[in-house]
């Protein structure tokens, strides 16, 4: 993922949502994988180049235990863009976790990364394995093992798949699926668990601030659901439309009265903005 906050817990980093992402990608929504069976794990790996010791990070990474018995780890990868590099990044996620096995004695389990990509205006255009990322030589191929990335391209998940999510991940699911099928996004009733943790997350995957301004001021632990999170949106787009046309007002000269009719803003709110690009409000 290009952007990463480490002061936010990022959505996938919920168990219940890390769970439901891989039951729905991998298991077809069969529940194998329980949030109370996961345990975080260090997303950090070192490796040594150039006589420099170097840091690797996955975007999420747990461990899947029963019984304090480790069955497997599991990493998560968000991307916006296409990466043709994507197998050899993900050979270095899986490659370290193996690499951390041999000095674990004799605890060996597989690593399974799964990379989620969420554009929209095109499918996934650059190397899905080893072989498509390198050129190799025909009479090197049988010697080089290729390695093939588990990618999901979110927007284009077909809607019967979208509702086999049980978490706030069919949310997300469902507002890219959308997005890249009508263009736009009708929003649903339901109810969003992680309310600051699912706006962050569409902040970053759509460029959109807006995400961000509602989540800022979004209560840890409140529930909504999408249809009160557009409407807020609306509001504070018509809400910075109101304030550019009285700054533009007060920059001319209009009287007060003339600037509250036309820009909808209170007294208050319009001598707040005069004070702020320090001119005289002109009272008549």
């Amino acid at each position: 993922m290009a952007e990463k906050d480490i002061s936010e817990k990022i959505l996938e980093s919920y168990n219940d949502v890390f769970a439901d992402i891989v039951n729905v990608l991998l298991f077809d929504g069969e529940i194998i994988i329980r949030p109370e069976e996961l345990i975080d794990q260090n997303p950090r790996a070192a490796y040594k180049a150039d006589g420099k010791l170097r840091e690797i990070e996955r975007d999420v990474a747990k461990q899947w235990t029963k019984s304090n018995i480790r069955i497997a780890c599991i990493g998560l990868e968000n991307q916006t863009i296409a990466d043709a590099d994507m197998p050899m990044r993900v050979i270095g996620y899986d490659g370290a976790e193996y690499r951390t096995q041999l000095s674990r004695g004799s605890e060996r389990y597989p690593v399974v990364t799964l990379v989620l990509y969420f554009g929209t205006d095109r499918h996934w255009d650059k190397a899905r394995s080893l072989y498509e990322a390198l050129d190799i030589p025909e009479e090197f191929k049988p010697y080089v093992q290729d390695y093939r990335i588990n990618l999901f391209e979110i927007a284009y998940l077909d809607p019967d798949t979208v509702k086999k999510f049980r978490s706030d991940f069919r949310i997300v699911a469902d507002y890219f699926v959308q997005k890249r099928m009508h263009g736009e996004y009708q929003p649903s009733a339901e109810k969003i668990e992680h309310v600051q943790a699912v706006l962050q997350l569409l902040r970053v995957m759509t460029n959109d601030h807006r995400f961000e301004e509602v989540a800022n001021n979004s209560q840890e632990g409140e529930h909504t659901n999408m249809c009160e999170i557009l409407d807020k949106l609306e509001a504070r787009k018509e809400a910075q439309v109101n304030e550019r046309v009285a700054t533009d007002m007060l920059k001319e000269g209009a009287a007060l009265s003339f600037i509250q009719r036309i820009s909808k803003l209170s007294e208050e709110a319009i001598r707040a903005i005069a004070k702020k690009i320090n001119v005289e409000v002109v009272e008549e």
